[in-house]
């Protein structure tokens, strides 16, 4: 396998496939492709021994959503995680940062880079970070535990956390 050599078209094919599509169209199917990541992500709870082994599999239809428009690939994935909080919260904090950002980072790659190496670095390095973000964050949660704080401090703290996470979600910025 040679890293530097260029990809084939296909993913390009596809993209120039949906442009012909209107957009209530994309729209219809960036919501289905939401609605099938977020089951695929939530099976690791709802089934915990197989479900591990399906749940990485949500990464392929923010994938697919991505190659058909990186804006909707977007909706896609903040619907994913917005679906997530209401099915299961705890997979919601870990979906942004791993699954989600593998399938838009690859999805994007696929669009703009065209060698495999930059593709492979590209995604690699949004996946290192988002899981750096993951353990960081826990320690900063599980420094403050260990501090003599009251909990309505470590309420607002959690409050000013969740709010200025969700600040990078903007939706008018999809349009």
């Amino acid at each position: 396998m040679n890293w530097f050599s260029i990809l084939s078209h296909e993913s390009y094919m596809l993209h120039h496939y949906f442009k012909t599509f209107s957009y209530s169209k994309k729209l219809v199917l960036a919501a289905l492709f939401s609605a099938l990541a977020a089951i695929l992500q939530s099976t690791g709870n709802f089934l915990p021994g197989i479900g591990y082994l399906i749940s990485p599999f949500a990464t392929l239809p923010i994938l697919i959503c991505t190659i058909i428009s990186i804006p909707f690939g977007l909706q896609s994935y903040v619907l994913t995680f917005l679906l997530l909080i209401l099915i299961q919260p705890g997979e919601s904090f870990v979906f942004p940062f791993t699954t989600g950002i593998v399938g838009l980072g690859l999805g994007i790659a696929l669009l703009i880079l065209k060698r495999r190496i930059g593709i492979i670095v590209f995604t690699s390095i949004l996946l290192m970070g988002g899981i750096c973000f993951l353990l960081s964050l826990e320690y900063f949660i599980r420094a403050i535990e260990n501090t003599p704080l009251r909990s309505t401090d470590f309420y607002f703290l959690s409050v000013y956390l969740m709010g200025s996470i969700s600040s990078f979600f903007k939706m008018d910025s999809f349009y």
